[in-house]
């Protein structure tokens, strides 16, 4: 066990991925209990949510977990833009006998700007604490610190990996091109490098001062022990917890994800404003075709965009059509087994000692 890993208090170095949305306190807490580190994703939630999740999930362990918060710039609204984009959309949500929106809302508040969700969270005092999209202002992160909560930093590049330590991260989590759900990159209209996860590890565990988890595209125990191998300290999976029967996934996302070798997936803004990798479906073909168009038609701010997404699925969904969801998933999406969340982690743990074993330095043979 890892210095990093005996300050969390866990056993495993294995991370669940804050899923915001498809992460329960069910499944953090069989996470938890399995002894690696079970996660909620706040980002959709509001004050009184934090609260009620973060009370379900105590009461079903003991154990330490980790809560994950969105703090993205807040969303500036464009009349013009929103309007173009619900054009766009209207045939397709006509096809479903439905009409968009009039308009759209900022349906998600940064933590930036969320008094409350701070205020939720310094007093139920989580002991992990993650920060996805950027970082949180100092007197946030000090007050958080003062919980005795560990802090984290999702992480793209080299330079975000460089801020967040300056910022006084305990911990950074190298979010490869790989990965499933939102990119995390801090400014989403920068030019992204695109680094993947083993490269991304390396560069981090070389140039930086603080742990490094890997995360994207790790799908099984020797995946994880590649990660251990190129320095991290722990490997973070998100997919790979989806297919568990205790997220919140939809059975036609459960479908599309274990569709088997068919499960392709993508990454686009389509869908919620900002780039997210998903599997290939209805939304995410329409979204290409938008920005193919002379001019492109491009989606509004995240997560007024989103507001339009959610109404668009909502809409198909009623007429048995589930192209059109927010179906997250990672490259290594194929790889995905739907067992219950204790048995998966006991599975990584079996496959990790398994690939740690094979390669072991053997003696040398007379």
């Amino acid at each position: 066990m890892t210095p990093f890993l005996a300050r969390l208090g866990i056993a495993l170095p294995i991370f669940q991925a804050p899923m915001a949305g498809f992460s329960t306190p069910a499944l953090a807490a069989a996470v938890s209990n399995a002894g690696a580190l079970g996660a909620l994703g706040l980002g959709a939630a509001d004050a009184a949510g934090v609260r009620a999740m973060i009370a379900e999930l105590r009461a079903a362990t003991a154990r330490p977990f980790h809560v994950n918060v969105f703090v993205h710039a807040p969303a500036r609204t464009d009349a013009a833009r929103e309007a173009a984009w619900l054009a766009a959309l209207a045939p397709t949500f006509r096809t479903h006998g439905a009409e968009p929106p009039a308009t759209l809302r900022t349906i998600y508040r940064s933590f930036t700007e969320d008094d409350a969700m701070r205020a939720a969270l310094v007093e139920a005092a989580p002991p992990v604490v993650s920060f996805h999209f950027g970082l949180p202002e100092t007197d946030a992160i000090a007050a958080l610190r003062a919980t005795g909560a560990v802090l984290l930093a999702s992480v793209t590049s080299l330079a975000e990996g460089r801020a967040a330590q300056a910022a006084g991260m305990d911990a950074v989590v190298a979010q490869g091109w790989e990965a499933g759900g939102h990119r995390g990159a801090f400014d989403p209209t920068a030019r992204d490098e695109q680094l993947g996860t083993f490269a991304l590890v390396r560069l981090l565990v070389r140039r930086l001062g603080v742990p490094v988890v890997a995360a994207g595209g790790i799908m099984d125990g020797a995946g994880i022990a590649a990660a251990l191998s190129l320095g991290a300290v722990a490997a973070q999976l998100g997919t790979a917890f989806v297919a568990c029967p205790e997220s919140s996934a939809s059975p036609a996302y459960r479908a599309a994800l274990l569709a088997g070798d068919s499960a392709h997936t993508v990454m686009t803004a389509g869908i919620s404003g900002r780039p997210a990798r998903c599997l290939v479906n209805r939304f995410t073909a329409l979204s290409e075709a938008l920005a193919a168009r002379t001019p492109p038609v491009t989606p509004p701010d995240y997560p007024i965009a989103y507001d339009a997404g959610k109404a668009l699925h909502a809409a198909a969904a009623a007429h048995r059509e589930h192209g059109y969801g927010a179906q997250w998933a990672g490259q290594g999406a194929t790889l995905a087994r739907p067992v219950p969340a204790a048995e998966l982690v006991e599975t990584l743990n079996r496959e990790l000692k398994a690939a740690e074993q094979r390669d072991a330095p053997r003696p040398d043979r007379a």
